[in-house]
């Protein structure tokens, strides 16, 4: 249990969906927080209500998750004390303002808590799709007779393959990391990365086209931004060698998803697909049963028993920014556009 803080205790409120607040924030890390904080009794998820206004008035800190409202001018004015907001999951573009920043509101974020279990489920998907588990399972199933194991291609395996990564973020530097125990070539895409830090890194520096052509797997993990909307293109899905997997796990609309389903339906690529643009597919569109491609439900990121580490992170983050440590995960506003 979280020790109380010696002094008076900051007021603060929870900014989010209460089926959220349920979700990640379970009894014994709303006990932790209480501790650390006077923390309002009631769940904001409408900043627009006399109830809502009159909580706003009085907190010091917001924790904030899925489904916060934006803060903007109008909510900063009747939160006149607000001077930090701890975000119990990743990205913060949905609810912290540039009027948060014009303010000097401090921002913390549980991102990085976030990229651990999507790495995870990245690392699973390369390895998984090099030993072509899923085809190999159905055509199993359907045959119920094992295949001579002696004619297997030297394309399945993943002993030196060459993974791609798009964009060392705080999912695509986990991923790096995860995959170094492996006999895996990494190469590496991202325009803020020189040689030198690459190298630190244990990977190669290689342009985008050069990425997608080398490589047996590309994994996306580039923020979506006007400028990479749509930056995997028809000319990189086409240039990749045949049999070659693209996994996104960052957001649909950085594919050109109708480059990337002509070349699954014609059995050039394989995918993996955690994320697709819009993020439920029509229900009669041609990837749900294309034998090459994967397609899941936006799982990777931290969900069941994986929501304690972000709840953790809050935590530990409200107990430094009240003991005046300050966070040990701030998002700065200068950095808000290389962030997911």
């Amino acid at each position: 249990m979280t020790e109380p803080m010696p002094g008076p205790r900051p007021r603060a409120a929870l900014a989010m969906s209460p089926d959220v607040a349920s979700a990640v924030l379970d009894p014994e890390s709303r006990a932790a927080l209480d501790a650390l904080c006077r923390l309002a009794p009631a769940v904001l998820e409408d900043f627009t209500t006399p109830a809502a206004r009159a909580v706003l008035a009085e907190v010091d800190l917001l924790i904030t998750g899925w489904g916060c409202p934006p803060l903007d001018d109008d909510v900063l004015q009747a939160a006149p004390r607000l001077r930090a907001v701890v975000h119990t999951a990743g990205s913060v573009r949905g609810h912290v303002t540039d009027a948060c920043w014009d303010r000097g509101v401090e921002v913390s974020s549980a991102a990085a808590a976030n990229a651990v279990p999507v790495a995870e489920y990245t690392l699973a998907m390369i390895l998984l799709t090099g030993k072509r588990v899923l085809e190999s399972a159905r055509e199993y199933r359907a045959s119920r007779t094992r295949a001579d194991w002696l004619r297997t291609p030297r394309t399945v395996g993943n002993h030196r393959r060459t993974v791609g990564i798009l964009s060392a973020s705080l999912v695509g530097r986990r991923v790096i990391d995860l995959l170094r125990p492996h006999d895996i070539d990494v190469l590496l895409h991202d325009p803020y990365v020189d040689e030198a830090e690459a190298a630190r890194l244990g990977v190669r520096s290689v342009g985008l086209t050069e990425l997608f052509r080398l490589s047996d797997t590309v994994s996306v993990h580039t923020p979506l931004l006007p400028e990479t909307r749509g930056l995997v293109s028809r000319d990189l899905i086409g240039s990749m060698r045949p049999g070659a997997v693209l996994i996104n796990t960052a957001r649909g609309a950085v594919l050109d998803q109708d480059a990337l389903t002509d070349a699954a339906l014609a059995g050039h690529i394989r995918a993996v697909l955690d994320v697709t643009d819009p993020e439920v597919l029509p229900p009669d569109h041609p990837l749900w049963d294309c034998e090459h491609v994967l397609v899941t439900p936006h799982l990777a990121g931290s969900q069941g028993n994986e929501w304690r580490r972000l709840a953790d992170t809050a935590v530990s983050e409200v107990a430094r920014w009240a003991s005046g440590k300050g966070f040990l995960h701030p998002v700065r506003r200068e950095r808000l556009a290389f962030l997911a």
